[in-house]
């Protein structure tokens, strides 16, 4: 099997995680916000539910006996079919969530063809959101987070929202209570976009 974003047939596919499965999530919120400034500027965008991932953590000697579980293979291949990441993480206790980590640390392992998982993101953009009930909005998260994609290669953009005090940001009708804000918000999705064009 060989992944290959040239099978693709949209110039910006945009593959949309969140690192929260919790009905309700104010990531995911936040996710569906960002992602519209994609849509809006003409890109495409795919939600990846990581609930439909169900992945063992990551050990090198499950991975020796057992190799990679199949539930990574397709998410390997979900990567691969697109042009970059857009990437909602909440923050626990100060760094990004294990969900995420054990993610990114499957789709990084060995293809079926020999080359590294990484090469599956490495040179592609990301940008990422997050939101959490205390007055930082999940800034340590996405720190933490920024260092790990920078690593696997990945041109995280500068353009990002942090949503501090979440829980308060919403209103009844579903959108939230700031439009500056929301704005702001929407444009994370709309720079993703640019850097991707230019990058293809």
């Amino acid at each position: 099997m060989h992944y290959d974003i040239r099978d693709t047939d949209h110039d910006c596919k945009i593959l949309a995680l969140c690192g929260s499965v919790r009905r309700g999530s104010l990531n995911r919120r936040l996710l569906d916000l960002a992602a519209r400034g994609v849509t809006e500027a003409g890109g495409e965008v795919t939600f990846a539910n990581l609930a439909d991932y169900p992945l063992p953590f990551y050990d090198a000697e499950l991975e020796a006996d057992e190799g990679v579980p199949e539930a990574a293979r397709r998410l390997q291949q979900c990567v691969a079919e697109h042009h970059g990441l857009l990437v909602a993480s909440p923050e626990y206790n100060g760094g990004y969530t294990a969900l995420l980590k054990n993610a990114i640390d499957w789709v990084s392992r060995p293809l079926p063809d020999g080359r590294s998982g990484v090469t599956l993101v490495a040179g592609k953009a990301a940008a990422l959101v997050s939101a959490s009930p205390g007055p930082l909005g999940g800034l340590r998260s996405q720190s933490a987070l920024r260092t790990v994609l920078d690593k696997l290669g990945m041109l995280v953009v500068p353009e990002s929202f942090a949503l501090g005090l979440a829980h308060e940001a919403w209103g009844e009708d579903g959108r939230m209570r700031s439009e500056p804000a929301e704005r702001q918000v929407v444009a994370v999705g709309a720079a993703l976009h640019r850097v991707v064009a230019r990058l293809n």
